[in-house]
């Protein structure tokens, strides 16, 4: 068991100021377990329904006369299944008399949850829960997090061999259960088909018309199926930065599987041994860097971008601290060096400082506005490097 100590604090922080709280992540990332702490120790009644448990929809076919009277901690779990629950809590929070604190737990992205972006705003917050990242298990453990990914159960199995059985069997049920529970009818073979074809795409600039070709569909339909996988977690585009600067800017979204062991499983990469020698090695790892960036400075993935140019300038990730940008490069060596592109997007993009993640074991300057960290200690980012 691995305690999530900062996302519970945060949660609770988000509770006291708000009369609706959202817990929002993929299937089996772990935010029904992160529920049951906070529930042990809240200092009020609290009660819970499970949108996936008979007894408890029957118990809300009724949904006003099951949730008026209650006070406390209100628990509604997996409340995509019950998307008309939401104008009625708009009406209960509402209320004067109003005595209770609700905490909805999602396995679809507020854009897929149309209703509750319409009907509750002004009244919920919502809170991001990813997987395992690499400050909650510790750097010593790198190497285990990448190649697993950090769905609890994938990266606290038994064995890689129990790991890699779980994440084929969260693939098959996201795809034949999960898409259709959320209202998509697309067969799950077609689905795993493109998914799979997305992973070797990971980490690419989004090309619709070439991967519509690959898979013999139109161009708007790969991007409608694209934004389904982004919608319900699994997939992740960061959004292309561009600005009056006089150059010729890229302006598609780079695509990335969101976590990393469902990204080998799709390319049916199961040890280490198999990914050092796989193609793909060098986009997996700047996908899991990325992701671990982001976490640790608590920057949500909307709110972050790459930035390239048609003349072949590139940064991997450019992020506003306090309205400052800050770039970040991945590189999979021990011994990075400046680049023409460095150059490039420290002077185009005005960067307040530009930090290379990578490969080795030491952290040093480059020049003054560089500076060299290694992934195991992405967690020493901080307001002191920034």
């Amino acid at each position: 068991m691995i305690e999530r100590l900062a996302q519970i604090d945060h949660i609770k922080s988000l509770l006291s100021q708000n009369p609706i709280v959202a817990i929002i992540g993929a299937r089996q990332v772990g935010k029904t377990t992160i529920t049951y702490e906070i529930e042990k120790h809240w200092k009020a009644p609290s009660t819970r329904f499970d949108c996936e448990d008979p007894d408890d929809l029957v118990r809300l076919n009724e949904p006003k006369l099951a949730l008026k009277n209650l006070s406390g901690l209100v628990i509604i779990d997996e409340i995509q299944r019950k998307p008309d629950l939401f104008p009625l809590l708009r009406v209960l929070v509402d209320r004067e008399n109003n005595k209770a604190t609700f905490l909805i737990l999602g396995s679809a992205s507020p854009n897929l949850l149309k209703q509750s972006s319409e009907s509750l705003a002004g009244r919920i917050s919502y809170f991001n829960l990813n997987g395992f990242s690499l400050i909650e298990v510790g750097q010593e453990n790198e190497s285990k997090l990448w190649i697993r990914g950090g769905f609890p159960r994938s990266y606290l199995a038994q064995t890689d061999k129990a790991s890699v059985t779980w994440r084929k069997d969260f693939i098959r049920t996201f795809l034949e259960r999960d898409i259709p529970q959320l209202g998509f009818n697309i067969p799950a073979i077609t689905l795993r088909r493109f998914w799979t074809m997305l992973a070797h795409y990971h980490g690419q600039i989004w090309n619709g018309s070439e991967l519509g070709r690959a898979f013999g569909m139109t161009h708007a339909s790969v991007k409608r199926y694209v934004d389904l996988l982004s919608d319900a977690l699994v997939v992740w585009q960061l959004k292309p930065w561009f600005q009056n600067i006089g150059k010729r800017q890229v302006k598609a979204p780079k695509v990335y599987i969101k976590d990393s062991g469902i990204l080998h499983g799709l390319l049916g990469i199961e040890t280490m041994n198999g990914l050092e020698n796989h193609p793909k090695i060098g986009a997996s790892w700047e996908g899991f860097v990325l992701s671990e960036i982001l976490g640790k400075l608590s920057i949500e993935p909307d709110d972050a971008y790459y930035w390239a140019t048609h003349a072949g300038a590139e940064l991997d990730l450019l992020a506003f601290v306090d309205g400052h940008p800050y770039g970040f490069e991945v590189k999979r060596t021990t011994a990075p060096k400046i680049t023409p592109s460095m150059k490039n997007s420290l002077n185009d993009l005005s960067l307040k400082k530009l930090f290379v993640i990578h490969a080795g074991e030491h952290e040093f300057d480059l020049n003054e506005d560089i500076r060299a960290i290694p992934s195991h200690q992405i967690h020493s980012l901080s307001k002191t490097h920034l």
